[in-house]
């Protein structure tokens, strides 16, 4: 069991390893699961069925075919400037650089797609400047984009454990639970980051605000209706993405030459072959079978077992990714409490230490988007992120007591 655990380190540091001497991530993936297959002592047949798997499962072919849909609508939004007019109008309502950087990701990360980071970067990076590293740019994109994802249930993670609560927890009481953590999560970005960036964005407004809200709204109208019909319409990402494609040809009136060249600059090799090795990695390190391995050592440790299924949650999710630790542990932890006792406070420490371990796995195809979108390595991003999550982690615990205190 331990040198399961071993091999699983070893091949992390492969990852690393490789990034540290300023080789593309897609190398280190492709690298890292040759060396999973080979130090699980993968049988070929098995090795293959998790390659094909990774690159043609409906999840992988959704990730993809929303990275270029929204990067196809990102450059027709580029094309008619409503990012930059989009940051004017932000600049003239509230004349507030850190509220384009923290709000504007927050809202965008409403929609449930890994590709959505791409068209927060030139959002942050215009509201920034260079008050910041290019490191510390990416990271707090990344940041804020994805505390829409710690507890809205439009990302199925959050619907899929909520059912696997097995009614102990209910969409509204998670939501309700969960709004101090969320409050919490901008006030450590706050004061780790934002706190460094000068207020005033230098602009000073010169029209009623009746204009910026006009400008704003017709600035992110495609991104609005493309969570509103996701959220509300229940359609697929894609579905919803290509919706807003066609409606925007016609409300902005594209020619027919613009439509032809977003499809050749919308297609991003580098990114695209990013996620489809991380689909692949997380397939092969699911199929070492050590995800199921880490429950059985955990509980032989002497710690409490709130604790234990936190660092269950935090191992899986850093591995197999979040939704495969909601699956594979969530029915165990509620199974562990006492018959009719309440689990939100159970329930709301796990889901935030998943929350955690996705802001600093190699296998989130978030973090690679926006490193590679940034040009920085995934590790020193990740390094950049760690003060974020370890102060919001300290503040999960006490707060997972408190919950408990109260008998939730």
């Amino acid at each position: 069991m331990y040198l399961e655990i071993l091999k699983l380190v070893l091949v992390f540091f492969i990852i690393i390893g490789i990034m540290w001497l300023k080789k593309p991530l897609s190398i280190a993936v492709a690298a890292a699961s040759v060396a999973a297959v080979l130090l699980f002592q993968l049988p070929v047949s098995t090795a293959a069925t998790a390659v094909r798997d990774g690159a043609l499962s409906s999840s992988t072919i959704e990730v993809l075919l929303v990275l270029y849909t929204l990067t196809y609508l990102q450059r027709m939004m580029e094309d008619r400037k409503n990012l930059s007019n989009a940051q004017l109008a932000m600049n003239g309502l509230f004349n507030n650089r850190r509220i384009n950087v923290s709000i504007v990701p927050f809202i965008l990360g409403m929609l449930p797609a890994a590709s959505t980071v791409i068209i927060c970067g030139p959002i942050v990076r215009g509201s920034v400047g260079d008050e910041l590293t290019t490191e510390e740019k990416a990271c707090i994109t990344s940041y804020f984009r994805h505390i829409s994802e710690s507890f809205l249930p439009t990302y199925t993670t959050i619907f899929i454990a909520i059912t696997l609560s097995g009614g102990r927890v209910t969409t509204s009481s998670f939501i309700l639970a969960m709004i101090p953590m969320v409050i919490l999560l901008f006030a450590v970005g706050w004061i780790v980051y934002l706190r460094k960036i000068p207020k005033d964005s230098g602009i000073v407004p010169d029209k009623p605000k009746a204009f910026y809200w006009k400008l704003l709204v017709k600035s992110i109208w495609p991104i609005a209706l493309a969570i509103v019909l996701i959220l509300f319409f229940r359609l697929r990402v894609p579905l919803a993405v290509l919706i807003c494609i066609v409606v925007n040809i016609f409300v902005n009136r594209f020619r027919p030459a613009e439509l032809i060249s977003f499809l050749r600059t919308a297609f991003e090799p580098k990114l695209l072959i990013s996620s489809l090795l991380v689909m692949i990695f997380k397939e092969i390190l699911t199929a070492t079978g050590v995800v199921t391995v880490m429950p059985a050592l955990f509980s032989s440790l002497p710690i409490p077992s709130f604790l234990i299924y936190a660092l269950i949650f935090f191992f899986s999710a850093v591995v197999a990714g979040n939704q495969a630790a909601v699956i594979l542990c969530m029915p165990m932890a509620m199974a562990s409490l006492a018959p009719g006792a309440p689990g939100l406070a159970l329930f709301v420490l796990l889901m935030s230490i998943d929350y955690v371990a996705m802001q600093i796995s190699p296998v989130h195809v978030c973090l690679t988007l926006c490193a590679e979108d940034y040009g920085v390595s995934l590790s020193k991003m990740i390094k950049k992120t760690l003060p974020l999550v370890t102060l919001f982690t300290l503040a999960v615990f006490v707060y997972y007591g408190i919950l408990t205190a109260l008998g939730f």
